[in-house]
């Protein structure tokens, strides 16, 4: 089946020489969500300005279900719902009202069966003859989910959708765009919250200095980088780490009492057996053990590293050369 949305080459430099997206190539295929991770100023809201017809490519080119975004840009937009992360509602109108204005503007005949019930999936609809001046810094993040829907889109932008929001509504939101999935609707979600990555996608873009680093399905980019630990709670601390326990990747924690092994989950072998044979012939006895394994978090941060350390090296190189 051909991707949904494709993106070739993308790139964008601003006047001032700024590389906001430098070369970016990502397929997104109909009805998945895709996570697009990276630290402030990566280039997440470049690309979604973009694909959405709100900022113009240097270069390079993207399509929507077959449609350039360019030369298509009516058609293409009316597929498309966007939640930017500021809030550019006007005060006094109320909430039903920009709700339906919204839909309008996609050239959406009324239906207010419809704008009722997605009022009432947000926890808005005894808010909708509400004026928006006096809604929350919440109910206006999730008007803002409201007006993006109001025409009924294919594909759902969401930037940075839960900033700023307590827990409960966090849990609303995730629930809803899990409904939205369900029931078609392709979705690219940027987020700081590495757990909403978690919790909701299927495939996992990190994107850095403008550049996308990986594209994984979120359970193998976990299988494949995913490090575990072993915890040992010993039953005398330990000082220093003997040398015949050299060849493990160890180290002590809590003034020796907890020795830490580091191990990859992508090898055959563990090494964990032979570690505690070779305890057990050393007389280093323990009261508990326990594993865990990295987060999407503990993977992003280290790719984002990677990258800073291949960049640093680059220019550090090009410079002695020079």
């Amino acid at each position: 089946m051909p991707p949904y949305i494709t993106i070739e080459n993308l790139s964008k430099v601003y006047q001032n020489g700024h590389v906001a997206l430098n070369g970016v190539d990502l397929n997104i295929q109909e009805g998945e969500l895709i996570a697009l991770l990276g630290p402030n100023g990566a280039g997440k809201t470049t690309l979604i300005s973009i694909i959405c017809g709100l900022v113009r490519p240097s270069s390079g080119s993207v399509t929507v279900d077959g449609h350039d975004i360019i030369r298509d840009y009516q058609k293409t937009r009316k597929m498309i719902g966007l939640v930017p992360q500021e809030l550019p509602i006007e005060p006094f109108e109320s909430v039903i009202k920009t709700v339906n204005f919204s839909r309008g503007l996609f050239g959406k005949n009324p239906n207010p069966q419809y704008i009722d019930q997605l009022l009432s999936d947000l926890s808005l609809g005894d808010k909708k003859y509400s004026q928006i001046k006096s809604l929350s810094g919440g109910m206006k993040r999730r008007l803002l989910i409201a007006k993006a829907l109001s025409h009924e889109p294919r594909i759902l932008f969401l930037d940075e959708p839960t900033a700023g929001v307590d827990v409960n509504l966090r849990k609303e939101t995730w629930d809803l765009i899990h409904r939205l999935k369900d029931s078609g609707v392709t979705i690219i979600l940027t987020t700081h919250y590495i757990e909403e990555a978690e919790e909701m996608a299927d495939r996992v873009a990190v994107i850095n200095n403008g550049s996308i680093i990986v594209v994984e399905r979120k359970t193998d980019l976990m299988q494949k980088m995913g490090k575990k630990q072993m915890f040992l709670e010993l039953q005398e601390p330990m000082m220093q780490i003997p040398e015949e326990l050299s060849g493990y990747n160890l180290y002590t924690q809590e003034d020796g009492r907890i020795l830490v092994y580091n191990y990859e989950t992508t090898k055959k072998r563990t090494g964990i057996t032979t570690l505690l044979k070779d305890l057990s012939s050393m007389e280093i006895g323990f009261k508990d053990l326990k594993t865990e394994q990295s987060s999407l978090e503990d993977i992003f941060m280290d790719l984002v590293d990677e990258r800073v350390e291949i960049l640093k090296h680059a220019e550090s190189k090009f410079a002695t050369n020079g």
